[in-house]
């Protein structure tokens, strides 16, 4: 578990959403440009075998289906080095998604630029960007890392009160999760 600074840019609140374009498990390539409609956009640096990110599947399928009616898109990005982490390729990529049920976008980072231009330091560590494609909440999905239900679902209580009242917490708990598995020491 790491709380981690990065060495790379992190984006601040009110910054822009760096764009990408990203290979989707679904085979298609996705830029910011496809979500221009969107509300809100909650971006996930994320990966296949991480024992933090597992238990929050659920969660995140549950916020992207109680608020993609609301124009909420939840987007999974994972930067692994796959080459070191077999865990984490493409081919298992799509197997997860399979398996899981995934119902939101799950996205290979193979260059891991997107993630550096992020900031993203750990697996899960989640953006929230409002309908301008601007940083309004970099924190922790929940209270848990796995061990215990969680008490507190943060985020998905951050979406709902910023879709009804465009209001959003000052307070950020920072993630917690695996260190992102860089191609190079880092």
């Amino acid at each position: 578990m790491v709380l981690t600074d990065s060495n790379y840019k992190t984006l601040g609140k009110g910054d822009i959403a760096p764009n990408f374009s990203l290979k989707g498990t679904d085979d298609k390539t996705y830029t910011l440009e496809n979500f221009k409609d969107a509300k809100a956009i909650l971006i996930v640096f994320m990966c296949n075998h991480c024992p933090y990110v597992i238990p929050k599947l659920p969660e995140l399928k549950r916020i992207q289906k109680d608020f993609q009616d609301k124009g909420l898109v939840v987007i999974g990005i994972n930067p692994n080095n796959a080459k070191d982490y077999p865990d984490d390729s493409f081919l298992n990529m799509k197997k997860i998604v399979s398996e899981m049920r995934f119902n939101f976008l799950y996205l290979r980072d193979e260059t891991q630029e997107t993630a550096k231009e992020y900031g993203a330091v750990c697996t899960p560590d989640p953006f929230l960007f409002d309908c301008n494609k601007r940083l309004i909440y970099h924190g922790r999905l929940d209270d848990t890392h796995g061990d215990t239900p969680a008490k507190e679902h943060e985020m998905y209580e951050i979406i709902n009160k910023y879709l009804l009242e465009n209001d959003i917490p000052n307070h950020e708990e920072p993630s917690r999760g695996c260190s992102i598995k860089w191609l190079y020491d880092e």
